[in-house]
């Protein structure tokens, strides 16, 4: 088997972005075989305006690979890797384009065996995955807003507890009292009054979801060590499940500083990128729970050799997801497989219709909970409709 051609995909591109505050356009591969087998992966960056860059570096690693053997995974990572000069010293859109086309090819190899990637992978471990509604900040509806007073906290809170699940994340601290992101600064010390928001915001949640709910505490590195030492502390009194990117994201010194003075658990890991990345947060124990995404740490291939890592040092593991229908099928394949999950993240954003209809599969986890997709491959593919409305070119 070969591959013939790569068509790569921004999706609802020309059309406004789903998302508040922030374009969400999600980048596709598929990649397709002489065998008439294709199959689709996507890179981590739906958001955060690098969908350009990742559209174009998809392009020039998909002219890398016409006609490899799709079947032979590890040799294409590592010609994607090491050949092109930059993998090496890797980033973001390098590590994006190759996590894409790494996910395309396990998605292929699962058709062509016509089994699910997680039999590929050594099997089920877990059979139910459970999920938390993430990013509450942005509320939990059909429709995303910026959410300012505690008390919509605390309606978006019964919301996804109305719909079963029995763990939250928010971020307390994204929103000023104006509903704009990153509109004020949480660097240096925070003042009583904006320290306040941040724990009334969160005081406001836990007493809508009681002492049983689990609540996640996101911080997208707004904060420094400073800041997130000193709300860290704050909320310490809530039973706080894990804090999430308190720092800088690639600083394992400053996340060993608050590891070290707060009594929470640390996760990060969205933006850090392969075994080489993640290696100093294992050997200095500041992180507890790694957040790899598939989309950027490397796809499928890298990922499963991260959370193997990660279980050396005794690190959950909970996948981090926000893009399209097709990031989140490729984490419930990895999930499924690995002893250490923890838990699956399911974002705001997944649950808009808009971004659910692009794929042919409307995954949804049922009272917190979710079954995981035993179709061949990783489960899941765009539909005819939102690849003929999408920005694309094809690599022969």
């Amino acid at each position: 088997m070969k591959i013939t051609s790569v068509d790569i995909f921004k999706v609802n591109d020309g059309k406004p972005s789903i998302l508040e505050g922030s374009g969400f356009f999600p980048v596709v591969v598929r990649v397709n075989t002489d065998e008439n087998i294709s199959g689709f992966g996507e890179l981590g960056l739906a958001y955060g305006n690098a969908q350009n860059a990742g559209f174009g570096m998809a392009v020039d690693f998909a002219k890398m690979i016409i006609g490899m053997n799709p079947l032979n995974n590890e040799e294409i990572w590592e010609k994607l890797f090491r050949k092109p000069f930059w993998g090496m010293g890797g980033g973001t859109v390098v590590f994006s384009g190759i996590s894409a086309i790494d996910i395309a090819l396990w998605d292929i190899r699962g058709k062509y065996f016509n089994t699910p990637v997680y039999n590929l992978l050594g099997g089920k471990t877990n059979t139910r995955l459970r999920s938390y509604a993430s990013q509450l900040q942005f509320d939990w509806d059909e429709k995303t807003a910026a959410l300012v007073d505690p008390k919509d906290y605390a309606k978006a809170t019964r919301k996804a507890l109305n719909e079963g699940y029995d763990c939250i994340k928010v971020d307390p601290v994204g929103f000023d009292l104006k509903g704009n992101w990153m509109g004020w600064n949480n660097h240096g010390i925070l003042g009583y009054d904006q320290l306040q928001v941040a724990v009334n915001r969160v005081a406001a949640m836990r007493e809508e979801g009681g002492e049983k709910m689990d609540i996640i505490i996101e911080l997208h590195s707004l904060t420094d060590t400073n800041t997130a030492v000193q709300l860290g502390r704050e909320l310490e009194k809530f039973r706080i499940f894990y804090y999430e990117e308190p720092v800088h994201p690639l600083n394992s010194v400053s996340m060993r500083e608050v590891s070290k003075r707060v009594n929470i658990p640390i996760a990060s890991g969205e933006r850090i990128y392969t075994r080489w990345g993640y290696r100093p947060f294992f050997e200095d124990r500041s992180i507890n729970v790694i957040q790899p995404d598939l989309g950027n740490c490397g796809g499928i291939t890298e990922g499963k050799k991260v959370c193997d890592m990660a279980n050396t040092y005794d690190a959950a593991v909970q996948v981090h997801v926000c893009g399209g229908p097709i990031a989140t099928a490729a984490a419930l394949q990895l999930e499924a497989v690995i002893p250490n999950f923890l838990i699956h993240e399911q974002h705001a954003v997944a649950q808009l219709k808009a971004n659910r209809e692009t794929c042919k599969y409307d995954y949804l986890p049922k009272n917190g909970f979710f079954e995981i997709p035993d179709l061949p491959g990783i489960g899941q593919e765009l539909t005819e409709k939102a690849m003929n409305e999408s920005r694309r070119e094809t690599v022969k």
